[in-house]
């Protein structure tokens, strides 16, 4: 955390990202207590905001520990001392990886991994006989999205008897992301059924997703459930019914560029800010003091307005605040961004786990 300069928040060069600071606080506190009442652990997923700072302030509201999505996130949040109890969830594959699992579970009370194929599974093994510990593991289920994961109950059970047979392996339960509609309760609690007969204990079952925060009450299976989007929210959430735009945390400040012509407008924000996601949206961002006014494509540098259907059209050199479609990609666009509150920046926080991606 970087105490910044006494400074207003029309002082940020643009484009920037700032985060409203009131604003993500309380989207901390809601899904805290949302998680709490349904007696779930909360294990936030850190690639939503890549900063150790936010993390601490996380687990300070009450979470048991972090999700990392690669091995180059755990390190920069391991020498940043914030969390001892870590889920790396993805296959983690080949010797130079799995060597540096294990070096960083030196230096952690636990860090788990999850596997969701016999090769992934085998390899963790070796690594954990070539080190002499054993590697904490969580069997990936597909509960519905067509990503990763087993796609079977049976194919969970086949892993988990192997898991329990295998050197160095501590088999510590199931893994789904993310809890969707009938398809997960239903697959999870066959899988449960199958292992549970073979004698073998599931302490874990982890369930994620940010809208999934929603519908809890829905997969009472779950232990724990791994969320990352609702620290800042962005329009996907705001999409998904699972959050308003004013619990939107984050928001990318922007120059009016040009105006070519009456409804066309151009921002100094492209797609290497904004990205080009759109998931279940059809634009790339919408302005926060123009309602109607949307980012309706991206170059590189230009962020292109259509204002045919704007309530007001903003100016060659006005400052917009746009609300993007993903709030997770554009965390990793940046070197800083800027936590503001009541119109001045009150810190400027480094993306300290930007770009690590191995």
């Amino acid at each position: 955390m970087t105490n910044a300069p006494a400074m207003n928040v029309g002082d940020i060069e643009t484009p920037a990202v700032t985060i409203l600071l009131d604003r993500m606080e309380a989207n901390i506190a809601r899904a805290q207590a949302l998680m709490d009442a349904h007696g779930v652990d909360n294990r936030p997923h850190i690639k939503t905001h890549k900063i150790p700072a936010i993390a601490s302030m996380q687990i300070a509201a009450g979470a048991s520990g972090i999700t990392c999505q690669k091995l180059g996130e755990v390190e920069v949040f391991v020498d940043a001392g914030i969390a001892d109890d870590i889920l790396v969830t993805y296959n983690i594959l080949g010797e130079v990886k799995t060597d540096r699992l294990m070096e960083l579970s030196l230096r952690v009370k636990r860090l788990a991994v999850v596997a969701d194929n016999e090769i992934v599974l085998r390899g963790l093994s070796e690594a954990g006989v070539r080190h002499g510990r054993d590697v904490p593991v969580l069997i990936e289920c597909d509960g519905g999205i067509g990503r990763n994961g087993v796609q079977t109950p049976e194919a969970a059970q086949a892993l988990a008897q192997m898991a329990t047979n295998l050197p160095r392996i501590r088999f510590e339960g199931l893994m789904v992301f993310p809890n969707k509609g009938p398809e997960t309760a239903a697959f999870m609690n066959k899988a449960l059924e199958l292992i549970r007969a073979d004698g073998i204990a599931v302490p874990v079952v982890s369930g994620g997703g940010s809208p999934a925060l929603m519908t809890l009450a829905d997969f009472p299976m779950m232990t724990e459930h791994r969320a990352g989007t609702y620290v800042y929210n962005d329009l996907m959430m705001v999409d998904a019914g699972a959050a308003s735009l004013d619990d939107c945390a984050m928001h990318v400040r922007a120059t009016v560029v040009s105006m070519p012509t009456e409804d066309r407008a151009i921002i100094d924000a492209g797609s290497k800010v904004l990205t080009r996601d759109q998931y279940t949206l059809s634009n790339f961002g919408q302005l926060v003091e123009h309602p109607g006014a949307v980012v309706a494509n991206c170059s590189e540098e230009h962020g292109m307005l259509d204002l045919s259907r704007a309530q007001s059209k903003p100016r060659i050199g006005d400052i917009v605040n746009v609300i993007p479609n993903h709030c997770c990609v554009v965390s990793n666009m940046v070197d800083e961004v800027y936590g503001v509150r009541d119109g001045q920046v009150e810190t400027v926080w480094p993306v300290a786990a930007r770009g690590r991606v191995r």
